[in-house]
């Protein structure tokens, strides 16, 4: 009953502040057909920093979704996309760009907000140098976290195939192994820091939201299937801009959000924390262009993909919703 009240009253308790950044949004609305599809299909992981597509839930429904429906995945988004059972999803952007040089037909959208994934280690790891000969954690290979250590490891020389040992567990296992210095490091995106940190397990090596490089590109982009963009382009718009309206609400309604989200099934303060330690207001700062091209460099380098950045962008983007939105939802 909570949430179904929080659904219905989700555009009348926005402040001030956010209903002034929606007003271009609501004019372009006006001007735009409906949209070409009612039944849109988003991902559901067990992660908080995708909160903005489950807070959008009723903004989609406002946009003429009548059919919101949230598919329960693995850590894996992507698989719901090879699998057909998704049509767009927030995630991590470099295994996007993974599953582009393979081959598979996503589309980027547009960028929601910078880093989320924090590396934790053992005091035998003060940067990510010393994971030479190491022991890492992941929830599989290919994963966002996978990815993400690899880039990091490639990105101060060091070859994530030849230097570090993957071990796969999941990660309340991986948490227990860190503590029980059975392993050397585990990368973690929200739930996981925050429970890390009430334990006092390990101690961060890199927060991709604070450390640069990272700090300085987007770390959760859109995607779509490619089948729904070029079918459906006034629903693939629509989409987005409840998921931009949904960020900017999370940016200034901390509290607010982070309930919606725990009626989701998350914890609310772990909820709470994740909407303040994500920079979700400055979604406009960053240049989703960038990020691939950055992204894409560091997983060339590590032997992760064959394409360049060039051939990336050229085949597996589209930015012109995203720029359309900057411009409309003003504030």
């Amino acid at each position: 009953m909570q949430w179904a009240l929080s659904r219905r009253r989700v555009l009348a308790t926005l402040s001030s502040a956010t209903a002034a950044g929606l007003i271009g949004g609501a004019r372009g609305m006006a001007q735009e057909a409906p949209p070409e599809t009612t039944t849109v299909r988003l991902a559901k992981i067990p992660g908080i920093c995708i909160a903005p597509q489950y807070v959008a839930e009723e903004l989609l429904r406002s946009e003429g979704f009548t059919n919101v429906q949230y598919v329960e995945l693995s850590v894996n988004v992507y698989a719901g996309f090879t699998a057909g059972t998704i049509d767009i999803s927030m995630a991590f952007i470099a295994p996007y760009i993974i599953q582009l040089d393979a081959g598979l037909p996503l589309v980027l959208l547009g960028g929601v907000h910078a880093g989320c994934f924090e590396l934790f280690g053992t005091e035998r790891i003060r940067a990510v140098r010393d994971l030479k000969g190491k022991t890492v954690a992941i929830p599989e290979l290919g994963s966002a976290h996978h990815v993400f250590v690899a880039a990091m490891a490639s990105h101060v020389g060091i070859d994530p195939k030849r230097d570090i040992n993957f071990v796969i567990h999941p990660p309340a296992e991986s948490m227990q192994l860190l503590a029980d210095r059975k392993i050397d490091s585990f990368m973690g995106f929200p739930p996981d820091p925050q429970e890390l940190r009430e334990k006092k397990i390990g101690h961060v090596i890199v927060s991709s939201g604070l450390d640069r490089p990272w700090s300085q590109y987007f770390c959760c982009i859109v995607a779509a299937h490619q089948d729904f963009v070029r079918k459906h382009p006034v629903a693939t718009k629509r989409a987005l801009r409840a998921i931009m309206k949904a960020t900017h609400f999370c940016a200034v309604e901390p509290e607010r959000a982070a309930r919606m989200v725990a009626d989701k099934g998350y914890r609310y303060d772990y909820s709470l924390q994740t909407m303040k330690e994500i920079a979700y207001a400055r979604w406009r700062d960053y240049d989703a262009e960038d990020t691939v091209r950055f992204y894409a460099l560091r997983l060339h380098e590590s032997g992760m993909i064959k394409s360049t950045p060039s051939k990336i962008i050229a085949q597996g983007t589209d930015w012109r919703f995203f720029h359309e939105l900057k411009r409309e939802l003003k504030g």
